[in-house]
Order: C-alpha cells, then structure tokens, then sequence
C-alpha cells in the first residue's frame, strides 16, 4: 500500500515478517517531474541481516542522455508504536543524503546498504512492526534539474547554483577535469577537509566525477552531524552515523580521523549523560532536605508569631477597665 503526499511517499510493506524476496519495490512516484521507486532488500543487499533501503529512477534505461536531477532525500523507517509530534511528523530512525541521479553514472540507485539490523527491526516491543506491516515514509526534494546543454566552467559557475571544485586523485585542488559537486555553502568546507587530509581519497579508484560527489555528500552529512551538541545527539544518530563511516571506508577513504572524532563524541555523550543522572540523583537527594527545610522556616514563623503575642503587654481594654 502506497500514498503520496507532496513530496512525500509512504509505503507499506504488508507481512515483512515473513517475505522470501530478495528485494521488493514500491509502486511508481512522481516527485520533481521524476519517476521514483523505492527498493528494499528485506534481508539485506549484502545478506548482512541488515535492511537495504535505496532511492531509484524509474524507466533509467529510456531517459535522454544527459539528463540529471540532484536530489536530497531522506527515510524514516516509522515506529508505529509512537505515533507523530506535534508538527505532525513520524518517529522513528530516520536518515538522509543528496546525490545526483544521471545517466551514464554507476547506479540509478542510491541509498542505505545496513539502514537497521533485523534484530531491531523484528524485536516486538521495537515497535517497527505492526501487525506484520513495515512503514517506510520517504520525502525527495529535487534540488537542480541538469539539462542536456554543454556550457564553459566559467559560464556554468556564473548561472549555477552549483559550485565546483577541482580534485586529482590524491584530493588537491587541480586542473583535473574530475570535478565535485558541492553547494556555494560547502566549498570552504571541502575544501579544508582536503587539506588537513589530503590522503583521503588515495584508495578511491572511481573517477566517476558524479559517484565522487555523492560520496562527498555522504562526508559532509558526517561532519555536520558531528558539529552538533552531544546534548541534541541521540544515540540511532551516533549508530548512523557509523554506518556512513563503514560506507566511506569500504568505497576505500581513508576516514580514521573520522572515525577518532565519532569516538570522542560518543564519550562526551556518555559523560553528559552521566552528569545529567548525578545531577538528577542529587536533585532527588535534596528534595527531602528542602522540604524539611520549608517545613522548618514554616514552624519558624509560627513560632515567631507565638512570641510576639506572648511579649505584647495587656491594653486597658483587656484588662476591662
């Protein structure tokens, strides 16, 4: 059962629990002038007994040459048992990436290889599955629509919302003419991550410009990820983005500094945490000592009232006179 809303798409995947296949896909959607599908691998693409969720392009094979679309995308793999928030939104894992979809690239698919075990996904009180039925909410948002025409690097910076970046193989700026693909936004940001490491892409082989772009995409989303409070850090964003990680390095990047940082920034978590408990455990420690404390300063001025009354001297009128 499928239903789109704009540029979301929700499938349900009926008795998930118990599909054979070795992947399935969505029926046929329209977002940004496109035709999508969304593929699972219910099993896992590599049979890691991990869910395999990919964004495709439909009828791939009969789009004209040249043709491109750069989209943002994300899924939420919706956890039925909670309901939405107040803005109307699922809970649930959810993740995302950009990529530019084109012909003539590797894949007209583009995704998550281990977007959740099966062991979570199957676990009962999980909440993922409800009555064997799996929810998956995709939202696309076609950013760039790349047309067929062939124009100058100068005359594409200048009418493009595209910035490019010249990289060799070893990620320093040249005249190279594989290029990467980044927002006017990004450029600063790619461009000191290759320099403060430029070993990065020694073990990349694909000279693929557009395949370079979607992985940088991928490293960028890690790193934003990563800027971000601890505080505001749940745990699934900390495990997605380790997936991503083991993405970048089996593509063969080189990302232990990564890896390091991701590291420190689960331990800034863990003693967040545990501050917040400490200061929890002492606030519930000291709520008896503040209570008796009120109770006290009430019984105080109880008493204070008591002595004022007993030093006020007689009037004449009390004493009838």
């Amino acid at each position: 059962m499928e239903k789109q809303v704009d540029k979301k798409f929700t499938w349900v995947i009926k008795n998930f629990d118990s599909l054979e296949s070795e992947y399935i896909q969505s029926d046929q959607f329209v977002v940004g002038g496109c035709k999508w599908r969304l593929v699972a691998y219910p099993k896992g693409k590599n049979k890691d007994h991990k869910l395999s969720l990919y964004l495709k392009v439909d009828d791939y094979e009969s789009l004209p040459s040249g043709w491109r679309r750069h989209a943002k995308f994300s899924f939420t793999i919706v956890n039925q048992s909670r309901g939405v928030n107040l803005l109307g939104d699922y809970f649930g894992r959810r993740f995302g990436l950009q990529h530019l979809f084109g012909v003539d690239l590797n894949s007209p698919c583009w995704g998550f290889p281990a977007a959740i075990s099966l062991t979570q996904l199957n676990d009962k009180n999980g909440g993922y599955l409800k009555n064997g039925e799996l929810k998956i909410v995709a939202e696309i948002d076609v950013l760039e629509v790349i047309g067929e025409s062939v124009v100058s690097a100068e005359s594409e910076d200048a009418i493009s919302p595209l910035k490019k970046i010249k990289l060799n193989d070893d990620g320093a700026e040249t005249s190279s003419v594989y290029w990467v693909h980044v927002l006017p936004s990004q450029v600063q940001y790619v461009r000191r991550i290759f320099e403060k490491h430029p070993d990065i892409a020694l073990e990349f082989s694909s000279k693929n410009p557009h395949l370079r772009t979607g992985y940088m995409n991928v490293l960028l989303s890690i790193t934003n990820k990563l800027c971000q409070s601890p505080q505001v850090l749940s745990n699934d964003d900390l495990s997605d983005a380790g997936i991503a990680l083991a993405y970048m390095t089996d593509a063969g990047f080189k990302m232990d500094w990564l890896e390091k940082k991701l590291e420190q920034v689960k331990e800034k978590k863990k003693r967040l945490e545990a501050s917040l408990a400490r200061l929890q455990e002492m606030e519930n420690s000291i709520k008896p000592l503040k209570q008796k404390y009120l109770d006290q300063e009430a019984q105080i001025k109880k008493e204070n009232a008591e002595l004022l009354a007993a030093k006020a001297p007689f009037s004449f009128d009390d004493l009838n006179l």
